[in-house]
């Protein structure tokens, strides 16, 4: 016995056989569910063979393959996976025999991925060198081809083939990734990777498909040529058309971060340069790029709460593009100044400065136009982009920053509402009063039940009835911890019943303020109507205001209510009277003190509530 007690603390000592796999990602993509015109052509993917080229990163002689069914409707199942390294960059489907491996899920051959789900393969002895082609081929079984998660915008040749076959000669070529999330190599402790949250520009549109030429490869080959740095991978996060706030294609980027950033294995730097999309459509440049704003600081809060380091990139001009505006261009400046002189960012990236038109800094250098779109780089611009980060961003040592932009006060006038406050005959069993330290006043509301029908029964509602001041444009933020994709929204509405109007992308694994709406409020006396969709939402405050910039921290104190009678201060000198303050039913009883309110709901539902008045 105490021989083997001296082996094993021997080879504990020594570290042989038991120190811990170190994981990086050497290649990752941001997936979304598929628009109809890039899913997969004809024969599609159920029962057939389809090989897919990706260029790695770092290299490693140990990998495991993440497959992603996520945005998918239907289970997909995948009989085969084979790993090989490609004779090109995507040009061709051509493999080295000799280097074929069969990957594993459990043991098993193959693996069926449910809807919503994903998959991680076993890892296996394969090894690549830094920037080397990857062909991943995957022989599926029953698969989908019209609802199908992967990446439309991969800028490199895919071949598919019918059948469960190895030989893609004459195969139909597409130009998308499916399925297909990171590969991710065994690495030694001082590698890590960066992750890159971005829309077309960082996803490639501009660059030349099969050649790999995006900014963030040419920044790849810089890293992996320098000795300091040739440990770090690169992960492109870019989806083109994406957008931080809302609209635009595949998931925003304030619901995708966790997984996409957050979530990726051995990431220990960030960089963030997404917002073209949200100001090219805003009604007010300045007010989106606040919220924009908001939305970074919240990331690198988290990020930071991790020790991941995070890297502002400037947006790059677009004058000359239908999305240029006098406003939205100074949203875009107001974005640049803050990455720019903030304290919170542990460095900047200009992007801006690097491809600007010196003599018109509000448009983009000529040499550098992708179709003359005046908005997309070509493979010179990107090139350009690429080499204009400073390398010594990834040798840093320091600590994170710990620092918080100076706070400008929040709209004095603003309405502030506890959750659990709300009326609680409302409230009924689908809101759930729980306890936590790190919510305000330690209490907070989780939704239990998961529907998708619009709720009726007044038990799946929550009314916050609140009085605005002026007519104005008015934004409610809810202080919220939805912790997955499949538990991030609420059916809301002002001033009528509920319908199918829901907020989704609510997710954050930590407490903070999310957007539920924003619009033209008049004057006076108004409710916020918030029915259970999704179990497992928790909701812990809400905030009504004409700030465009979400609130931060708790918020603050809750306001008042304000709909009782103000000539009736003893009930004991007045007689019975009523009051009517649009639509609310006020009974004065003079012996009790005691004020019913009845509310008459859109669908007919009368509800009611007692309130004493002291």
């Amino acid at each position: 016995m105490k021989k083997i007690a001296l082996v094993f603390a021997c080879l504990l000592a020594g570290g042989v056989a038991f120190a811990q796999s170190h994981w990086v990602g050497t290649w990752g993509t941001a997936p979304q569910l598929v628009e109809n015109n890039n899913n997969p052509p004809s024969p599609g993917l159920g029962n057939n063979s389809l090989r897919q080229i990706v260029q790695v990163s770092i290299g490693g002689e140990r990998v495991r393959l993440k497959l992603t069914n996520e945005f998918s409707t239907g289970s997909t199942q995948i009989k085969a996976v084979e790993l090989a390294i490609a004779k090109s960059a995507g040009s061709s489907s051509e493999i080295d025999e000799n280097t074929t491996v069969s990957l594993t899920f459990n043991g098993q051959a193959g693996v069926t991925m449910p809807a919503k789900g994903k998959a991680v393969s076993d890892p296996v002895d394969f090894q690549i060198g830094p920037r080397e082609n990857v062909a991943i081929t995957i022989h599926y079984g029953s698969a989908s081809s019209t609802s199908v998660s992967g990446h439309p915008g991969s800028r490199t040749t895919s071949y598919l083939k019918s059948g469960n076959t190895t030989n893609f000669t004459n195969a139909t070529k597409t130009d998308h990734w499916y399925n297909i999330l990171a590969l991710e190599v065994e690495a030694p402790e001082e590698a890590g990777a960066v992750a890159i949250l971005g829309n077309s520009i960082t996803d490639g549109r501009g660059s030349t498909t099969n050649q790999q030429n995006r900014w963030a490869d040419v920044l790849s080959r810089r890293l992996l040529d320098n000795e300091a740095t040739s440990q770090v991978g690169v992960l492109n996060m870019g989806i083109g058309g994406n957008c931080v706030l809302g609209g635009g294609l595949g998931p925003t980027a304030s619901s995708r971060y966790q997984r996409d950033l957050l979530g990726q294995e051995g990431v220990k730097w960030i960089i963030l340069f997404e917002a073209v999309n949200d100001l090219g459509g805003a009604q007010n440049g300045v007010q989106t790029a606040k919220r924009i704003i908001e939305v970074y600081k919240q990331i690198i809060r988290e990020a930071h709460e991790k020790g991941i380091y995070v890297f502002g990139g400037t947006i790059t001009p677009f004058k000359g593009n239908n999305y240029y505006s006098t406003d939205h261009e100074k949203g875009r400046s107001t974005i640049n100044q803050w990455i720019r002189t903030t304290k919170m960012l542990d460095g900047v990236i200009d992007f801006d400065e690097a491809v600007r038109n010196p003599q018109d800094p509000e448009a983009m250098q000529s040499q550098f136009l992708f179709e003359n779109d005046w908005l997309h780089l070509n493979a010179t611009g990107y090139e350009t982009m690429g080499g204009c980060v400073d390398l010594s961003l990834f040798t840093k040592t320091d600590p994170v920053s710990d620092a918080e932009d100076e706070e400008e006060p929040y709209d004095n006038n603003a309405v502030w509402m506890e959750a659990e406050d709300l009326p609680t005959e409302m409230s009924g069993t689908d809101f759930q009063l729980e306890e936590d330290a790190t919510a305000s006043k330690g209490k907070y509301l989780k939704t239990v039940t998961q529907t998708t029908a619009t709720p009726t029964d007044s038990i799946y509602i929550l009314a916050a009835h609140f009085t605005v001041p002026t007519a104005n444009t008015y934004y409610i933020y809810a202080r919220v911890m939805c912790p997955t994709w499949d538990d991030d929204s609420y059916f809301v509405n002002v001033d009528r019943a509920l319908n199918n109007n829901f907020v989704n992308g609510l997710q954050t694994a930590s407490w903070a303020w999310k957007e539920l709406y924003h619009g033209n409020l008049t004057a006076g006396q108004h409710t916020l109507y918030i029915g259970g969709r999704e179990d497992g939402a928790c909701l812990d405050k809400l905030c009504i205001t004409i700030n465009p910039e979400a609130p931060s921290g708790m918020g603050g104190n809750p306001t008042p209510t304000a709909i009782t009678p103000q000539s009736v201060l003893d009930p004991s000198t007045v007689s019975t009277e009523i009051y009517s303050l649009n639509g609310v039913r006020l009974t004065a009883q003079p012996t009790t003190g005691a004020y019913i309110e009845v509310r008459h709901m859109d669908d007919g539902t009368i509800l009611s509530r007692k309130v004493v008045v002291k």
